[in-house]
């Protein structure tokens, strides 16, 4: 039997830095609902996704701007560390795919 941790994520782009060899992409899925009024209320959710295949990040930094619209999927791995005497625990998602649904709307 084959076991995996997979993630999946459509959404917005907000931040793109550099890391070392890597690139992290900070990504908004929304989670909007209707208050009480009917208005619709938007809740995003930021999640950072790591890049670590070059042909990849060469892509993503010629490819994607923040706020264009996008789909990634890879896996995702816990990790734990000790940082003043304390244990800290995190997780990275490793993307593997990286795909542009749509541009940034023009302002204007």
């Amino acid at each position: 039997m084959r076991t995996f941790a997979e993630f999946q994520i459509i959404g917005r782009v907000g931040k793109i830095k550099e890391v070392g060899p890597t690139l992290r992409v900070s990504i908004a899925a929304e989670y909007g609902r209707k208050d009480d009024r009917g208005d619709f209320q938007s809740r995003p959710f930021w999640n950072e996704v790591t890049i670590f295949k070059d042909s990849v990040i060469g892509w993503a930094k010629e490819n994607i701007a923040p706020g264009d619209v996008v789909h990634t999927r890879g896996t995702m791995r816990q990790s734990e560390y000790t940082k003043d005497g304390q244990t800290v625990y995190d997780v990275t998602f490793a993307a593997n795919d990286f795909d542009l649904l749509r541009k940034k709307a023009s302002e204007g």
